[in-house]
């Protein structure tokens, strides 16, 4: 790296967190020197840092996820496997209550990984961190950006001792996450306010770390117990992933009228009472809390259409929550911003550092995993009162009616449930779904009878003294 690398060969990523340090490294290929500037100070391993409040609660990153990490980050998986993440096969290591019943545990068609966010983080801070261009500004406010309507020339910031100056960059990156600044700062630079949609089910999640019982602590399935929205109630979910060093993270939520509390002895009772089948909370009778629950309002479904402005400034990229913040619950946040990363690395590499046009081509470009995650994160949330001004629109209806069919016939029909994690795992579109044998498949229904019980076998009921 030159001592001093002039502005136009600068990159400026804004936000040091998962997406942030991605597109940082997505970067580094072609910049003198890539800054990640980043409100908080960051941590030098898995700590817990004041500016992402969201790392107490349940992460997955989905394997379309994985694969565009892989590309970034050659080896990224093996590292976290090392640290203790968990590779979690799909549907095999899955115990999922659907609205419409158990799903079986068929072979694997694709995979989760299961760790800490703190450890995630950690882990592709110090790979993106090892050489190369990359050093971080820490404890800095961004105020805005610099330049015209037509191109950003650089950002402003606050420094930690109040100073405040104009970094010079030929590429500005966005991933500040759901407190992104950016509709307010392109409106600064005399551009017009994005088009925004939001769907808001009044969700509010709490979570717990656990301890899992002895004979549990090397390996148990991920347990989800998913809402019903077309019940009248409100809609009440849970998830339990088996995480590093024998821990269990619990998060339980429920939209505007169910929410959990943030009670330490309110916690086993909702798992137990209120959601639609109560084994998370019998698992976690046998299992030791390790922390005060955490509580998160802040889920709202939001997404701006910034691929469909009508003039967009060269050299400014918005990616991650900072682009479309989704439902938690889903867990598509992590694989989406992966996938933006490296769209935004393989449209550099093709058109060219600084070309014109190649801001606008990105952000058209990373609208296609946006819409994906959107699609599946709003199409339950539009049923619960309140989440929209009109309530769910026809299309929204007749989708909601051919999914649930297509969830009742993956509860037994293995094919069909391969279909479907292709789509949920981020690593096909939506329209294989639509595909005519899927379609005749879905007309025909499932091929097994529905589970009675959750499907786990008789070893694992004995690990945790259910049997």
């Amino acid at each position: 790296m030159s001592e001093s690398p002039s502005p136009a060969r600068t990159a400026v990523v804004l936000g040091g967190s998962h997406t942030g340090m991605l597109a940082a490294r997505a970067l580094a290929a072609f910049a003198d020197r890539v800054l990640v500037v980043e409100r908080d100070v960051l941590p030098e391993g898995p700590e817990p840092r004041k500016g992402l409040p969201q790392a107490r609660h349940a992460h997955m990153l989905w394997s379309g996820g994985v694969r565009a990490m892989e590309e970034l980050l050659p080896g990224i998986s093996e590292t976290l496997r090392k640290a203790g993440a968990r590779r979690a096969p799909v549907t095999t290591d899955i115990v999922g209550y659907s609205a419409q019943g158990w799903f079986r545990r068929w072979p694997e068609s694709h995979h989760v990984i299961l760790a800490g966010r703190d450890l995630l983080d950690a882990a592709v801070r110090a790979q993106v961190l090892a050489g190369g261009p990359v050093e971080v500004l820490g404890g800095t406010e961004v105020l805005g950006l610099a330049g015209t309507p037509e191109a950003v020339t650089g950002v402003r910031v606050r420094e930690h001792d109040g100073r405040e100056r104009t970094i010079g960059a030929g590429m500005v990156v966005d991933a500040t996450g759901r407190g992104s600044g950016a509709p307010r700062w392109l409106t600064e630079l005399g551009l017009p306010a994005p088009r925004e949609r939001k769907v808001d089910s009044g969700l509010a999640y709490a979570s717990r770390l656990y301890l899992a019982p002895e004979q549990a602590r090397g390996g148990f399935p991920v347990i989800h117990v998913q809402p019903d929205p077309h019940a009248g109630v409100p809609g009440r979910a849970g998830f339990l992933l088996p995480i590093e060093n024998g821990r269990w993270i619990v998060t339980v939520n429920g939209t505007r009228g169910g929410e959990p509390s943030g009670a330490d002895d309110d916690f086993v009772r909702f798992a137990r009472e209120e959601l639609r089948h109560p084994l998370i909370g019998d698992l976690l009778r046998r299992a030791e809390p390790l922390s005060e629950v955490a509580v998160t309002r802040a889920t709202v479904n939001r997404r701006y259409f910034y691929e469909r402005m009508p003039a967009w400034p060269d050299n400014f990229t918005v990616l991650g929550d900072a682009l479309a913040a989704y439902n938690p619950v889903y867990g598509h946040g992590l694989a989406v911003g992966a996938q933006s990363a490296l769209l935004l690395r393989k449209l550099t590499a093709r058109h060219g550092w600084g070309a014109p046009g190649l801001s606008r081509r990105v952000q058209k470009a990373v609208a296609r995993p946006v819409g994906a995650a959107w699609d599946l994160a709003t199409g339950q949330d539009v049923f619960y009162p309140g989440a929209t001004e009109g309530g769910p629109t026809l299309r929204d209806r007749l989708l909601a009616g051919y999914v649930d069919r297509l969830m009742r016939t993956a509860t037994g029909n293995g094919r069909i449930a391969r279909r479907v994690t292709d789509v949920t795992s981020l690593e096909r579109r939506a329209e294989v779904l639509l595909s005519p044998s899927v379609v005749l498949a879905a007309v025909v229904g499932p091929l097994k009878a529905p589970l009675a019980a959750p499907p786990l076998t008789a070893e694992e009921l004995k690990r945790v003294g259910l049997q």
